[in-house]
C-alpha cells in the first residue's frame, strides 16, 4: 500500500472523484446509437512484466512510499471501456505496461534491464465501476530500438479470455514506420487507438492529457 505524506496522496476514488479539470476535459458527449468502431487488438509482446510487482496500483509514477517521481512526463491516461452500442463494461481489469524514461521494460529480458528507473512502477491495474472508466497516472511512452512510442493495455473480464491492444501518441512521426502500427489497415480502427496526448494547461509540471476510449466486440450481461 502507498500511503499518504505532508504532501496530497492521491489515489483510486482522489483520481476519479477529485480530479475536477481532468473528468471535465474528458467528459463524453452522450453515448451514440449507432454501432461504435471497434478497438482493434494487438499482439502483448513479448514484455508483459515476467515477474509483477508488489505494488500493482493505478499509479506508475511512484512505487510503494516512494517520495522520488519516475522519469518522463507525468500523463492522466483515462478512458471508459464500452460495447459496440457504447453501454459501458464493469468489472472488467484494465491493465497497462510501457517501458520506464530510459526505454525499458519491468521484464528480467528488456534491453538494459539492469538501467531501469527504479521509480517507475512499468505495469498498473484498474476496475471499471458502473460507467466503464479508468483511470491511470503514468509517463508519456517514449520509442526504443524498433518500436514508436506505445501503451500496451490488456482487459480481463470472468469467462472471457485476456484481451490485448496498444495505444500510440497522436503525431508522433515514427507510428507509420512502425511494423505493429501499421498492421492495423483500418483507418477508423488506427485512429480508435491513435490518441492526443494534451498539454494541461492547469498544470504547472508540464503534465499531459490522454483520453483512450475501449470499444470491445461485445454487449455485456446486465
Amino acid at each position: 500500500m502507498k500511503h499518504e505524506t505532508n504532501w496530497v496522496r492521491p489515489n483510486r476514488r482522489h483520481f476519479i472523484r477529485g480530479m475536477g479539470w481532468g473528468m471535465a476535459l474528458f467528459a463524453v458527449p452522450g453515448l451514440m446509437a449507432e454501432q461504435l468502431t471497434l478497438t482493434p487488438s494487438s499482439t502483448e509482446g513479448p514484455f508483459y512484466p515476467n515477474h509483477l510487482p508488489l505494488d500493482t496500483d493505478n499509479d506508475l509514477v511512484r512505487v510503494n512510499d516512494g517520495l522520488t517521481p519516475a522519469l518522463g512526463a507525468i500523463t492522466h491516461l483515462s478512458g471508459r471501456v464500452l460495447d459496440v452500442k457504447g453501454q459501458p463494461i464493469r468489472n472488467a481489469t484494465v491493465e497497462i505496461w510501457q517501458v520506464d524514461g530510459k526505454g525499458v521494460y519491468l521484464h528480467s529480458g528488456s534491453d538494459k534491464a539492469g538501467n531501469r528507473d527504479a521509480n517507475f512502477q512499468g505495469f498498473g491495474r484498474f476496475l471499471t465501476g458502473s460507467t466503464g472508466e479508468y483511470y491511470f497516472r503514468t509517463i508519456r511512452p517514449i520509442k526504443y530500438p524498433g518500436r514508436t512510442p506505445h501503451i500496451h493495455v490488456a482487459i480481463k473480464m470472468k469467462g472471457r479470455d485476456k484481451w490485448t491492444t496498444q495505444c500510440y501518441i497522436k503525431g508522433e512521426e515514427q507510428n507509420e514506420k512502425d511494423g505493429v502500427y501499421k498492421q492495423i489497415k483500418d483507418a477508423k480502427q488506427r485512429a480508435n487507438v491513435t490518441v492526443d496526448f494534451a498539454r494541461i494547461k492547469a498544470s504547472k509540471i508540464g503534465e499531459l492529457a490522454a483520453r483512450f476510449d475501449i470499444i470491445m466486440g461485445f454487449t455485456p450481461e446486465l
